[in-house]
């Protein structure tokens, strides 16, 4: 059972009926569970006793390498502990998200009919200990909650500017996606 969410020449995505929990935890770059046209890849940081460096993009090379130059946006995002920001999906725009500073539950949910993962979800651990680069397609809806103490800051790049448009949302408690947002406890 699925419900229709949004259409764009030709490409359509639902809200499938998911099962209470929270899909595949994803604890490897090359996870066999992971969402089609998903990809993860680990960044270097690079501390030393004045802080910490921590390269998030160059044009032209690695997961944002097919990102146009012209309509390339940068974004950054500080949330607070515990906050709960889902879920959000594009119908043309692809993110490229890094974790900067913080603790992340990420959660990914695929919303294309066509997709051979379509229905699943994905639940990504990282930030500060886990220095994992998330490149998210359009129809994968994703979102997160802040994890710890302190307050979190996601960067982002996206291959085209921000269109109000192109970006649907649905509630992070939305009963079809059926996310267990608790602590797990594992």
């Amino acid at each position: 059972m699925t419900d229709f969410l949004a259409a764009f020449d030709g490409f359509e995505l639902k809200v499938p009926k998911c099962e209470f929990g929270i899909g595949a935890v994803i604890n490897t770059l090359a996870a066999d569970k992971l969402i089609a046209g998903v990809h993860l890849t680990a960044l270097p940081i690079w501390p030393d006793d004045r802080g910490v460096f921590l390269e998030v993009m160059r044009a032209g090379r690695g997961m944002v390498s097919e990102f146009p130059l012209e309509t390339t946006q940068v974004s950054a995002a500080m949330s607070y502990p515990g906050s709960i920001k889902a879920f959000h999906f594009h119908l043309h725009q692809t993110d490229c998200w890094t974790p900067a500073f913080g603790m992340f539950q990420v959660v990914l949910v695929d919303f294309r009919p066509d997709s051979e993962t379509f229905g699943q979800r994905n639940t990504l651990y990282v930030g500060s200990l886990r220095p994992w680069q998330i490149l998210i397609p359009p129809g994968v809806g994703h979102g997160y909650k802040v994890l710890g103490t302190e307050p979190a800051t996601l960067i982002y790049a996206t291959n085209r500017f921000y269109n109000p448009l192109d970006e649907g949302r649905i509630a992070y408690n939305d009963p079809r996606i059926n996310y267990d947002w608790t602590l797990q406890h594992k």
